[in-house]
């Protein structure tokens, strides 16, 4: 008799599925042309992306003053969204480097979708980066290069942190997604009719034939990374909550934020996974693949760093009371009663609120309640950026310097032009790369059944 464990992980893959029925259904999306629904998506996300383009070209034209940013407020949406999305790109690393060396075979039909949203998301923030220094043209001063005239970064500055953190863990991150690939990218090699894809997909396969040597070298490379990676999950939201928690503004500085934007960035980097991986699963018919177990397991994720993250906002406003400052209540105060804040309730609601409803086996295994409650998440997270950085500004030590924030049309362009970005970069992906790792669900459906016979 199977052990109750055995049960679980065989519910993995459902049905009797060989291996080649397996890479028909995997690389069908690849193989296949698009049909209309792609296209309908598509399109729109290259539009917001023509917006994009519009809307940052006349912010280098006219400065930042096409922006609502003013005095005191003078980070706002740039860094608001950068945070945001930095934080998204949290989810892809986690499912792949600290569940594989945690040896969590659910997994397997995730880590694709994750490592990809990922990559995206990390360079969707840095074009907000880029745009919010003013004159991106001189970016490459934050670099230390040599140079005649004696220009050199401030490395006590949080800010230069960000650059090592988010460049280091971009750079781990590709690698990291882009030898997972190598095996799906060999067989797209092997298994393509047209010439001009054998020599792309061949290009990229980097001569990989499946030998025992390869196979040898791939596995310790790829646990060699998963190592690396796993630190990085911590590291770089620390470095980046290191922005506010380094400086002596109401409402930044304080201790709890290194573990809270930690526990915020893999919340809301589950809850976009969710967002694009429950149609997904559908319209690429990947349902015996990814199963309701996964996003049950994922939700389960999402509750636990929503608790963090409930348990985070009250220590924060307990040391506000706690720490007798006049500034720091009277920011507390602001979040709760003023001009601003419903932000503030609103995202106690969708990040505090909406979440406790995955304790329901019912509502976790409910996909349609699921997905809206992703996207609620996905709002809320972003919602606790702007609660952050603007509210928190925009009452200064003097009342005569306080100035409510209005967003302009140049802001919200960038915004959505770069969840067009994301969605086209995605779109993309899902059109000329397997969304699945082919190899290792292959695996692991080989591990299953060898196990259960």
């Amino acid at each position: 008799m199977q052990a109750p464990d055995s049960l679980r992980a065989e519910s993995l893959i459902k049905g009797d599925h060989d291996d080649r029925t397996l890479t028909d259904s995997l690389f069908d999306p690849v193989w296949t042309t698009q049909g209309r629904g792609w296209w309908m998506l598509f399109l729109p996300c290259v539009g917001l992306v023509g917006l994009f383009v519009i809307a940052l070209s006349y912010t280098l034209s006219a400065g930042i003053g096409t922006w609502g940013n003013n005095i005191p407020v003078a980070w706002a949406f740039g860094v608001v969204n950068f945070v945001w999305w930095i934080g998204i790109g949290h989810a892809g690393t986690l499912i792949s480097a600290i569940l594989l060396l945690f040896q969590q075979d659910w997994r397997t039909s995730i880590n694709r979708f994750a490592e990809a949203m990922t990559l995206f998301a990390v360079a969707c923030a840095g074009l907000f980066i880029l745009s919010h220094m003013g004159r991106p043209w001189f970016a490459y001063w934050v670099l230390p290069y040599p140079s005649t005239m004696r220009l050199w970064p401030n490395f006590k500055s949080p800010l230069m942190w960000d650059v090592f953190a988010i460049s280091t863990y971009l750079t781990v991150s590709l690698l990291f997604w882009y030898l997972g690939l190598i095996p799906d990218l060999a067989t797209l090699r092997d298994a393509s009719v047209s010439r001009r894809k054998r020599i792309i997909y061949g290009i990229f396969a980097l001569g990989w034939r499946g030998a025992a040597s390869q196979w040898k070298d791939y596995r310790w490379a790829y646990l060699l990374l998963a190592g690396l990676s796993t630190p990085l999950v911590l590291s770089v939201h620390t470095i980046v909550s290191f922005d506010f928690a380094a400086s002596l503004i109401p409402g930044w500085h304080t201790t709890i934020f290194p573990p809270y934007f930690v526990a915020g960035a893999v919340y809301s980097g589950f809850a976009m996974v969710l967002t694009l991986i429950i149609p997904a699963r559908r319209f690429l018919h990947l349902k015996h693949v990814i199963t309701p177990r996964h996003l049950e397991n994922m939700t389960k994720v999402m509750l636990a760093t929503g608790w963090m993250v409930t348990y985070g906002y009250a220590v924060e406003a307990f040391m506000a009371w706690y720490s007798g400052s006049v500034h720091e209540i009277g920011q507390l105060q602001t979040r709760f009663y003023g001009p601003l804040s419903p932000f503030y309730w609103a995202l106690i609601f969708c990040n505090c609120i909406v979440v406790q409803t995955f304790w329901s086996k019912k509502l976790r295994t409910n996909l349609k309640w699921v997905w809206v409650a992703s996207i609620l998440i996905n709002l809320g997270m972003w919602l606790e950026r702007f609660v952050i950085v603007v509210i928190s500004l925009h009452r200064d030590f003097l009342p005569s310097s306080w100035r409510n924030y209005s967003p302009t049309w140049v802001d919200f362009s960038l915004f959505a032009g770069s969840l067009g970005v994301f969605g086209s970069l995605f779109l993309l992906f899902l059109r000329f790369l397997p969304a699945v790792a082919a190899t290792e669900v292959k695996e692991l459906n080989h591990d299953l059944k060898k196990g259960h016979a």
